[in-house]
């Protein structure tokens, strides 16, 4: 057996035109190397081109394939997209190098996105030493109110893996997960300065058991932005912060119906975030937000421990008779301190917010010898072990 697969190899070797395709021996998969399809990795030439081409070969692999983008090089990219569906059984992307995007100044076309993979079942990444800087600096302060684009965009990806990806400095979102049933996201590393304009960790959007887990996010927007046509998401043993906390939402806005439901949120650390456990919908939408926990939070000099806010982008509260409907959402198991006297707010619509559950909560003011306090609207549920007090009622 031994030498049929030494002369498998061999024959493979001497009938290839080129040497950019690899038999991994250990696996029987396709190894294509992108510095064998013309990748330069100087961090200056635009390596765009001979990445998609060694993508190209590995998609339309028969059988399992990966496409390998080396340590100890710099890829310069100036827009990508990888696109399926793909031939090959399975298909894995070794990434151990470092992609960055061109600065605001450089940059040429549509400025919504930079790196899409659409389209590509059973993907995995393994990206242990890979890492993708999105230049947003350049962004951050000539860009303020313009469009700037996601690093890293899913789109139509059921059953993707991704392990150990280190994103920084996106000048958007860092990565946006959208029509993807089934994705895991595992000892991922998120980084941007907390000033950074819109950088959230995780944009997810019409999918379905998504995890995210054993991560850190620390980012200047949300941690993890779950909107609309989501259910079945969890977050499992995340640290977030600085940011914004995770955020089911914003939901509802202008008019829209969108639902959201079988959220889960695990073992995670807020440090330092503008906000914990955030749910935020716009009145005179509709749908619902429904069948969400969060359970065992640690806290630290969080300014908005627990907050819903049902009036979210109004200053006047609105009398809308029309809302999100936000229902059986759980809070159990917190503990740590508010930078704010208010740690719990529940700014719910006039219809109300129903089957909310707070229990063995106990958030205290960071500021010594002041008292936090809650503040809530229209809530309805039941409270055990509590702190600060709050009463809901059936």
């Amino acid at each position: 057996m031994q030498r049929l697969i030494i002369c498998c190899i061999l024959i493979h070797f001497f009938v290839s035109p080129t040497l950019s395709i690899r038999i991994n021996a250990a696996t029987q998969g396709t190894l294509v190397n992108v510095i064998d399809q013309g990748a330069r990795g100087d961090g200056k030439t635009d390596d765009s081109n001979a990445i998609l081409s060694a993508w190209q070969r590995v998609c339309g692999m028969a059988g399992p394939a990966t496409l390998v983008i080396p340590a100890g090089k710099v890829f310069f990219v100036k827009r990508l997209e990888l696109d399926g569906p793909c031939k090959a059984q399975s298909v894995r992307i070794q990434f151990a190098g470092k992609i960055v995007a061109p600065s605001l100044d450089a940059w040429v076309g549509d400025k919504g996105k930079w790196i899409v993979i659409s389209n590509v079942n059973g993907l995995t990444i393994d990206a242990e030493g890979g890492n993708i800087d999105g230049n947003g600096s350049s962004w951050w302060e000539k860009c303020k109110s313009c469009q700037r684009p996601t690093s890293l965009r899913f789109h139509n990806c059921n059953g993707l893996v991704v392990n150990s990806l280190s994103m920084t400095n996106s000048a958007g979102a860092h990565i946006s997960v959208n029509g993807c049933n089934g994705a895991i996201f595992s000892h991922m590393n998120v980084i941007a300065p907390e000033h950074s304009p819109n950088t959230d960790g995780f944009d997810i959007a019409n999918s379905k058991f998504v995890t995210i887990q054993d991560s850190t996010i620390a980012t200047g927007d949300d941690c993890i932005a779950i909107n609309g046509g989501c259910s079945n998401i969890n977050a499992t043993r995340l640290f977030c912060g600085p940011g914004h906390g995770i955020s089911i939402g914003s939901l509802g806005r202008g008019g829209a119906r969108e639902t959201v439901e079988e959220v889960y949120v695990h073992n995670c650390s807020f440090i330092g975030t503008t906000n914990g456990a955030r749910i935020k919908t716009w009145p005179g939408g509709s749908g619902y937000a429904r069948k969400i926990t969060f359970d065992q939070i640690i806290l630290k000099n969080a300014q908005n421990p627990i907050i819903i806010d049902q009036n979210y982008g109004v200053k006047q509260l609105s009398s809308s008779e029309q809302a999100v409907m936000v229902s059986e959402v759980t809070y159990r198991g917190f503990v740590g301190t508010s930078a704010k006297d208010l740690a719990i707010l529940l700014k719910c619509s006039t219809l109300g917010c129903f089957n909310i559950v707070f229990d063995n909560v106990d958030i205290v003011s960071s500021q010594p010898g002041k008292s936090a306090y809650a503040s809530y609207y229209n809530a309805h549920g039941s409270v055990t072990n509590t702190v600060p007090k709050i009463s809901l009622f059936k």
